[in-house]
C-alpha cells in the first residue's frame, strides 16, 4: 500500500507537473501517452499505439473593437482565426437566426440560444437535433464570424465561465466567446461595425490510443480504460490523471496475473476532444471483437481528498451485480454511487456491455466547479485513496476471474 501511494504520487506529477498540457494533438499528449506505454510495458504487458490524425490548435489572443470600446472574448478552442470589421448583428432565438440576414456581418449569440455549448457537427457519439439545425443555419446564413455570449451552465461543461458556445474543428467559421455581461454590453451596438481579430490557428498533428494486454490470447476480456487526455487550461489532476495513474497501479499488481481471462487496460485518448478520436478509433479497430468483451471498468474523476470513490453498475445481470457489490464491500473507502454518463464507460454501454464506472463520492461537486478549470490541480488528489482503490479493483479482477472461467 505504501508502495503503490508512492508511485501514484511520481505518476501524478509526471502527468500533471511535469507534463503541462495532455490536449489532444499537443506535444504534452503525446509525452503522455509515451510514458504511460513504458510504465505498462515495464510490468510485462504487451503494448500497441494505434495512431490516429487530429487537429493541436493554438491562440495568441482576441481583439474586439467598436468605436472607442473594447471588449474582452476569446478565441474559440479549434476556431479559424480572423481579422474582419462588419457590422454587428444580434439573435437571442433559433427562430430569430432563421429569419435574419447574417451574410457579411459579424454575429452575436446570446440568451436563450446560447445556453448549452453545441455538440460537434461530426460529434459520433451524441448530436440533438436542435444542436444540428443551429448549425445547419448557421452555414446556411454564412455570417463572417460568430460572437457568443454565454451563462454559467455547470451541469453540463463544468466550472469553466465563461464557456466556448462551439468547439469544432469541423467547423469553419471563425468564433470567439465571452461572458453573458460582457454580450449585454455589446449588444448595445447593434448595427454598428465592429472590428474583431481572432489570432488563432490550427495545427495538423497526431495522437494515439495506448492498448496494453495481460493475456492477449484469452478469448475474452475485461477492457479497463481511463482516457488521458484534458482540457486546455487545466493541469486535469482529477479530469483525468488520476484515472491513468489508476490504471498504472493495475498494472503493477497484474504483472503476475495468471488468470484465464485477458486484462486490457485502455488510455484512451479523446474524451475531452471535440472529435472523440481515440474512442472512435478502439470502436473502428474492436468492432468484430466487442463480443469477446465481458465487461469494461471506467476510471475518471477518481481520489478526490474529500469522501470515498464511487462505483455503479451499467447493463450488469443481477448475478453479475451482486458479485461486484459483493467483492467490493470486502474494501474499505469504495461504495455504490449514482449512475453518471459523461464517460468512457459509455461507449461500452451503448454497444450492450457491462460496464462499471469508479470516479470520487463527490463526483457531481468537482464536475460543477472543478472540471475543466485551473483549479484541478494534484492538490485535490488522494494517493493513497488510489492505492487503496487499485487494490479494492485488482481484488474485484480475482473474483471476475473466477466467475468467467
Amino acid at each position: 500500500m505504501p508502495a503503490l501511494a508512492l508511485n501514484a504520487e511520481k505518476y501524478l506529477k509526471r502527468l500533471c507537473v511535469d507534463i503541462p498540457s495532455r490536449r489532444v494533438g499537443s506535444q504534452g499528449n503525446q509525452d503522455a501517452t509515451a510514458f504511460f506505454a513504458e510504465v505498462v510495458a515495464s510490468f510485462g504487458l504487451q503494448t500497441q499505439c494505434p495512431h490516429f490524425d487530429c487537429m493541436d490548435w493554438m491562440t495568441q489572443g482576441t481583439s474586439l473593437v467598436i468605436e472607442d470600446q473594447s471588449f474582452e472574448a476569446y478565441s474559440s478552442p479549434y476556431s479559424l482565426g480572423c481579422e474582419l470589421t462588419a457590422p454587428l448583428i444580434i439573435v437571442s432565438l433559433v427562430e430569430e437566426l432563421e429569419a435574419v440576414e447574417t451574410k457579411g456581418k459579424l454575429l452575436l449569440m446570446k440568451g436563450e440560444i446560447a445556453r448549452e455549448q453545441l455538440m460537434p457537427t461530426k460529434f459520433p457519439f451524441y448530436n440533438p437535433e436542435e444542436h444540428r439545425r443551429i448549425f445547419r443555419l448557421l452555414e446556411e446564413k454564412k455570417p463572417l464570424a460568430i460572437i457568443t455570449a454565454t451563462s454559467r451552465n455547470p451541469d453540463l461543461v463544468g466550472g469553466i465561465y465563461p464557456f466556448p458556445l462551439i468547439e469544432d474543428g469541423d467547423f469553419n467559421i471563425p468564433s470567439v466567446f465571452m461572458t453573458e455581461s460582457e454580450g449585454s454590453r455589446l449588444a448595445q451596438y447593434s448595427g454598428k461595425k465592429l472590428t474583431l481579430i481572432s489570432r488563432a490557428h490550427r495545427i495538423p498533428s497526431h495522437g494515439c490510443n495506448v492498448i496494453a494486454s495481460k493475456n492477449p490470447q484469452a478469448k475474452n476480456r475485461i477492457v479497463l480504460t481511463a482516457h488521458i487526455d484534458d482540457k486546455d487550461g487545466t493541469p486535469g489532476a482529477l479530469d483525468n490523471a488520476s484515472g491513468v495513474v489508476m490504471l498504472l497501479l493495475l498494472a503493477e499488481l497484474a504483472a503476475d496475473f495468471c488468470g484465464s481471462i485477458g486484462l486490457e487496460m485502455v488510455a484512451i485518448n479523446g474524451e475531452d476532444y471535440y472529435a472523440a478520436s481515440g474512442e472512435a478509433l478502439y470502436l473502428k479497430e474492436n468492432m468484430d471483437r466487442l463480443n469477446e468483451v465481458l465487461l469494461n471498468i471506467n476510471f475518471d474523476g477518481i481520489g478526490y481528498i474529500q469522501g470515498d470513490s464511487a462505483f455503479s453498475l451499467y447493463n450488469c445481470s443481477e448475478e453479475l451485480g451482486g458479485l461486484i457489490r459483493s467483492a467490493l464491500a470486502d474494501y474499505p473507502g469504495i461504495i455504490e454511487g449514482d449512475q453518471w454518463f459523461q464517460g468512457d464507460h459509455m461507449v461500452f454501454v451503448q454497444n450492450k456491455i457491462p460496464a462499471i464506472a469508479v470516479t470520487s463520492q463527490r463526483f457531481l461537486q468537482l464536475f460543477t466547479s472543478v472540471t475543466h478549470t485551473s483549479r484541478d490541480k494534484t492538490e485535490l488528489v488522494d494517493c493513497r485513496c488510489l492505492a487503496s482503490a487499485a487494490q479494492a479493483i485488482f481484488g474485484l479482477l480475482i473474483e471476475l476471474d473466477k466467475y468467467y472461467s
